[in-house]
C-alpha cells in the first residue's frame, strides 16, 4: 500500500512538470486520505505508527525526482523540428561524394569551391556571376577557387594562379583581383594564351611585380605545395569538367546538372543550408 502512495506522489510531480510549472509543495489533505488507507490495510495501527507513515509519504513526495522521472520529463520537452522540403534532388541535380572528402580550408566554415581553368570559355562567362554570389554569400560560408590540372597547359595556369595568390597575400601584387580578371581577358579578349613562363612573367611585370619577385615565388615550395593539394582535391572530388562546384567536400554539381545558372546558385544556397542544419 505504501507503493501505491508513492505512485500517486510521482504522478503529481509529472503532471506539474508537463505543464512547465513548478511542482506543488506537499499539503495536509493527501495525508488524511493516506491515514485512512493505512488504517484499512493494517487494522489496529497506533496513532504513532500512522503519524510515522504520513511523515514518510510527505518526504517521498517532496524528494527530487529519480533519474527515470527526469528522462520522462526531458522526452516530453524534446519536440523534433519539422522536416525541410528540399527543391533539388541528389542524383539528379547534384552528386553526393561518398565518403565526404576534406576541404581546402578549415571546418569553421562551409566551403564552396569552384574548379576552373583560365582557358575555359564557360569559366570566363561564369566568373562575374560566381564572384557576385561570393560577395553576398551566407556568413557561415567560404568561397574558394581551385584550378583544374588535366594537362601541362592547365598546370602552367594553376602555377600562375597560386603565384598570384602568394604575391597578393604578401603585398607584392597590389590588386590580385584585377590581375585575376586580366588573365581571363588576355586569353579570351586579347588572344594571348599565356602559354609560357616568359609570357606570364611579362604580365606580372605589367602589374608591378619584379622579375626577381616573380621567379622566387614561381619556384617556391609554397606554390608547389598548393599545386599538390589542388591536384589531390580534384582527384578526390572526381572533377571531370569546369566550372564545377563542390560544397563542403560532400556535394558536386554544375550548371548543367542544376538546370541553368540561376538554378545553380539556388542549389548552392540550398546545399549550404543543408550543411548549416547538420
Amino acid at each position: 500500500m505504501r507503493h501505491l502512495i508513492w505512485i500517486s506522489a510521482v504522478a503529481l510531480v509529472l503532471a506539474a512538470c508537463s505543464k512547465e510549472e513548478p511542482a506543488a509543495p506537499a499539503v495536509e489533505e493527501p495525508a488524511a486520505v493516506d491515514e485512512t488507507l493505512v488504517e484499512e490495510d493494517i487494522g489496529e495501527a497506533t496513532d504513532e505508527e500512522t503519524a510515522d507513515e504520513v511523515l514518510e509519504v510527505v518526504e517521498e513526495s517532496a524528494a527530487e525526482p529519480e533519474p527515470e522521472e527526469q528522462a520522462i520529463i526531458l522526452a516530453q520537452a524534446d519536440v523534433p523540428a519539422p522536416p525541410v522540403e528540399w527543391k533539388y534532388k541528389e542524383g539528379q541535380h547534384y552528386a553526393r561524394l561518398v565518403p565526404t572528402q576534406s576541404t581546402l580550408g578549415g571546418a569553421d566554415k562551409i566551403e564552396v569551391a569552384e574548379f576552373f581553368y583560365y582557358g575555359c570559355p564557360h569559366c570566363y562567362t561564369f566568373e562575374p556571376a560566381i564572384k557576385g554570389w561570393a560577395e553576398k554569400k551566407p556568413a557561415n560560408a567560404r568561397f574558394v577557387q581551385i584550378p583544374a590540372m588535366w594537362n601541362g597547359y592547365l598546370v602552367l595556369h594553376a602555377r600562375l594562379y597560386y603565384t598570384m595568390e602568394v604575391l597578393a597575400r604578401n603585398g607584392v601584387l597590389e590588386d590580385g583581383a584585377a590581375f585575376h580578371t586580366a588573365v581571363y581577358q588576355e586569353i579570351h579578349s586579347r588572344n594571348n594564351r599565356l602559354a609560357s613562363e616568359d609570357s606570364i612573367q611579362r604580365l606580372f611585370e605589367r602589374f608591378g611585380v619584379s622579375a626577381d619577385e616573380f621567379k622566387r615565388t614561381w619556384d617556391s615550395f609554397e606554390v608547389a605545395q598548393k599545386l599538390r593539394v589542388a591536384q589531390d582535391l580534384a582527384r578526390r572530388y572526381s572533377i571531370a569538367s569546369t566550372p564545377t562546384i563542390v560544397v563542403n567536400g560532400k556535394y558536386r554539381t554544375g550548371g548543367k546538372e542544376a538546370g541553368g545558372i540561376t538554378q545553380l546558385f539556388e542549389l548552392i544556397d540550398e546545399l549550404v543550408l543543408r550543411e548549416s542544419l547538420r
